[in-house]
C-alpha cells in the first residue's frame, strides 16, 4: 500500500470510529428509553457488534501502524497512533462509565451524587476528545511534512 494510501485509510478509519461512537450512543439512549424493565439482551448485542467494530478498527490501526514505522520509516507517524490508540481505549472506557453512570441517575432520580458523577465524566471526555484532536493535528502535520 502506497504511503498516501495508507494515510487515507488512517482517516478513514478514524471517522468510522466516531460514526461507531454515535451508534453506540444511539443504542444505549434507546436502552435506556426501555426502563425499568431493560432490554440488557438487546443492548448486550449492541455492545457486542460495537466491541467487535472497534477491535476490527483497532487491529488495522496497528497494521497501518507497523507499516508506518517499517515500510516507510516514519516513525513520529507510528507514535502519533501509539497515543491515538491509548487515548481511544480510555474514551470507549469512559463511555462505557458514562452509560452505567446515566442508568443509575436514571434509576435513582433521587441521587444527586449520579450527576455530579454524570458531569465528572462527561468533563473527562471533553478532555480525552481535547487530547485526542491534539494528535491528530500532529499526525497531519507530521504526515503532510514531506509532501
Amino acid at each position: 500500500m502506497y504511503f498516501k494510501a495508507l494515510i487515507l485509510r488512517f482517516y478513514h478509519l478514524q471517522s468510522e470510529r466516531v460514526e461507531t461512537y454515535q451508534l453506540f450512543e444511539e443504542g444505549h439512549e434507546a436502552y435506556l428509553r426501555t426502563g425499568p424493565h431493560y432490554d440488557f439482551d438487546h443492548y448486550r448485542q449492541l455492545v457486542h457488534e460495537i466491541t467487535q467494530a472497534f477491535c476490527g478498527m483497532s487491529t488495522e490501526m496497528l497494521e497501518i501502524k507497523g507499516k508506518l514505522h517499517h515500510d516507510f520509516d516514519r516513525p513520529a507517524l507510528s507514535e502519533h497512533i501509539d497515543k491515538l490508540q491509548s487515548k481511544e481505549k480510555q474514551k470507549l472506557e469512559l463511555t462505557a462509565e458514562l452509560q452505567l453512570a446515566r442508568q443509575r441517575a436514571q434509576d435513582h432520580p433521587e441521587d444527586e451524587g449520579c450527576q455530579e458523577q454524570i458531569q465528572e465524566i462527561k468533563q473527562e471526555i471533553i478532555r480525552n476528545k481535547e487530547a485526542l484532536s491534539e494528535i491528530m493535528q500532529d499526525f497531519k502535520y507530521d504526515s503532510e511534512e514531506f509532501d
